[in-house]
C-alpha cells in the first residue's frame, strides 16, 4: 500500500476543500453552522491576498483529508507558529497514516520556517482524535480557554458602526 501523500490545494480545489469543510462539520454536529460558500472558501485560499493555506492528503491519487491552517504569532516566543483551523480525513482513510502525514508536512514547514508551534483545537467528544493527537506527542492547554466575538457583539464592540 503505497504512503499518504501531502500537496498544497490549487484553486481547481476549491469545490473538493468546500466539501471537506461540509463533511467535517456533519462528522462534528455542527453543519447548521456552516454559512460559508464555496467562493468564500477559494478567497480565502486563492484570492489576491490569501488569508489562509490548505494541504490535502492523497491516497492512491485520490484526496481523502485536508487541513486547513494559517500563521499565528507568540509575543511570548518571539517567532511565528501555524493554528490548523481544520483536519478532516474520511472515516474509510483513516488509520492509513492520512492524519498522521499532514501533521508531519505542516511539522516540516514548521521546522525549515523557524516557527514555534503548531496549535489546534478539538472537541472533547472526540476521543478518537484526542487519542490520537495524544500518540504523537501533543498536550493539551487546559489552562487556556478559547473567546469569540461574533455577529452582534462584534459589530457592538467596533468604534466605527
Amino acid at each position: 500500500m503505497p504512503d499518504p501523500a501531502v500537496r498544497a490545494a490549487r484553486p481547481d480545489d476549491a469545490a473538493l476543500v468546500f466539501d471537506f469543510v461540509l463533511r467535517l462539520a456533519e462528522y462534528e454536529k455542527l453543519r447548521h453552522a456552516v454559512t460559508a460558500a464555496e467562493a468564500d472558501l477559494a478567497a480565502l485560499l486563492f484570492g489576491p491576498e490569501p488569508r489562509a493555506f490548505c494541504d490535502l492528503v492523497e491516497l492512491e491519487g485520490r484526496a481523502v483529508g485536508f487541513c486547513l491552517w494559517f500563521y499565528t504569532v507568540s509575543t511570548f516566543a518571539g517567532r511565528a507558529g501555524i493554528w490548523i483551523e481544520d483536519l478532516f480525513v474520511e472515516p474509510e482513510a483513516r488509520g492509513r497514516g492520512a492524519g498522521l502525514a499532514l501533521l508531519r508536512a505542516l511539522a516540516g514547514r514548521c521546522r525549515r520556517e523557524g516557527l514555534g508551534r503548531l496549535d489546534w483545537a478539538v472537541l472533547d467528544w472526540n476521543a478518537p482524535a484526542i487519542g490520537f493527537y495524544e500518540r504523537i506527542g501533543s498536550v493539551g492547554l487546559d489552562d487556556w480557554r478559547l473567546r469569540r466575538l461574533s455577529g452582534d457583539a462584534l459589530a457592538a464592540l467596533d468604534p466605527d458602526s
